[in-house]
């Protein structure tokens, strides 16, 4: 059982998988730090601070009744929706890099290669000679 266990964690698959979580994770502060450090803020100037998290409804009474909390929803949200798009400007970012550096290898690859210049001298040479 231990033999197979090595077996399974050694496949390719998990092993890229498990690369494919912790950067995601690395990736998700970053982006999460984008939202709430950068955007939010310039957001917040534009709609004067306005925070839905407070918003709610009291559904008994007393200091510890419970609260409907529809605000909180909200926020989360427009948070989702921040960081889906900025996720997509990332993606459309890194895809029109990838476009670019295939697009450059190709142009590369197209480029016909013609008479060096020693070839082109010899030629003008012979030509003089006749």
């Amino acid at each position: 059982m231990l033999q197979e266990f090595k077996d399974f964690i050694a496949k390719g698959n998990v092993m890229d998988m498990a690369v494919g979580i912790i950067i995601g994770a690395a990736f998700t502060a970053i982006v999460t730090s984008l939202v709430s450090d950068l955007i939010n803020p310039i957001i917040s100037l534009f709609t004067g601070g306005i925070d839905f998290s407070g918003l709610g409804i009291r559904l008994s009474e007393g200091e510890d009744g419970a609260i409907f909390a529809y605000g909180n929803f909200i926020m989360a949200i427009i948070n989702f929706l921040i960081i889906a798009w900025v996720v997509f400007m990332l993606v459309k970012m890194v895809n029109r890099v990838k476009e670019s550096a295939t697009r450059d290898e190709d142009v590369a690859e197209e480029v016909p290669t013609g008479p060096s210049e020693k070839d082109l001298l010899m030629d003008i040479r012979e030509l003089l000679k006749k």
